[in-house]
């Protein structure tokens, strides 16, 4: 039975709601209406479908709300560059639509930058927060320029895809091209050049090696050994800027959700239900 929540928003159904610069922003919640929210957000030129294998056992514990970026999956795609000030800014509008307070935050690569911003910027909207495979500087910015501009040709999205694979799963999985790494390529091919564009603009521009410091949520940083994205040195470094946060190394590449779910679960979920 399909539950709603604020204003017609359906659980377990996709919802749409407008930023205030008009763009149309792709949701949904899954899970218990009463319990705790815990919001997820994913890695660039992928979907909240990033996140299918990891539903089922998160909402046992919680409404968990996932988005599409702007440039993504069901979201609008404005041509423009985007910032890590407007895509955290599609957050809190998107949280103040659902009248929803404060979340536990978890993000991914790229969602793990909007996760810093917002819990620098915007710190009594998180709870606790959980920083996957992510950087608070991946500079210098001049090597962004050359990717921006060849993303946008859409001729060279198929190569693109191809990097992308290399770079988020172990060769075996590639070599395998199992289900799970073809549903990642297809999120991939499917996501609009302009999208991948204004992302990286974000963070050719992004910043947040000092002011990371200000994070006051309890955290949870997760890097994984063999990822070439985000290093494990850049984990460290974010555990170290953070007060009292807890660090954890998985022998992983990038989407550590998805190479180590079991345990990766084990772990988010042990951080977020301690006292």
């Amino acid at each position: 039975m399909t539950t709603k929540l604020h204003e017609g928003t359906m659980i377990n159904g996709l919802n749409f709601f407008t930023t205030i610069d008009g763009v149309r922003i792709a949701y949904r919640m899954d899970g218990p209406a009463g319990k705790p929210v815990l919001m997820l957000a994913n890695s660039i030129a992928t979907t909240m479908h990033m996140w299918d294998g990891q539903i089922a056992d998160l909402s046992e514990h919680f409404l968990v709300l996932r988005y599409d970026y702007r440039g993504h999956g069901e979201s609008d795609t404005p041509e423009v560059p985007y910032s890590f000030d407007r895509l955290g800014r599609d957050v809190i509008e998107l949280l103040d639509s659902l009248h929803i307070d404060r979340v536990h935050f978890l993000g991914l690569s790229l969602g793990g930058a909007v996760a810093q911003w917002l819990a620098i910027h915007a710190p009594e909207r998180i709870d606790r927060l959980v920083l996957s495979n992510t950087s608070s500087y991946l500079g210098p910015a001049e090597q962004w320029q050359g990717l921006i501009t060849s993303v946008l040709q859409r001729e060279n999205l198929p190569e693109f895809a191809d990097t992308f694979i290399k770079n988020w799963f172990p060769s075996h999985m590639v070599e395998s091209e199992n289900e799970i790494v073809a549903s990642f390529r297809e999120m991939v091919l499917s996501t609009r050049p302009h999208g991948i564009a204004g992302s990286w603009a974000a963070i050719r521009d992004m910043d947040m090696r000092r002011t990371a410091s200000l994070i006051s949520s309890p955290t949870l940083v997760i890097s994984g050994q063999y990822d070439t994205v985000t290093l494990p040195s850049h984990g460290e470094l974010i555990a170290k800027t953070v007060p009292n946060s807890k660090f954890v190394l998985f022998p992983s590449v990038h989407l550590t959700n998805v190479e180590y779910q079991s345990e990766f679960l084990s772990t988010v979920l042990e951080f977020l239900q301690s006292e």
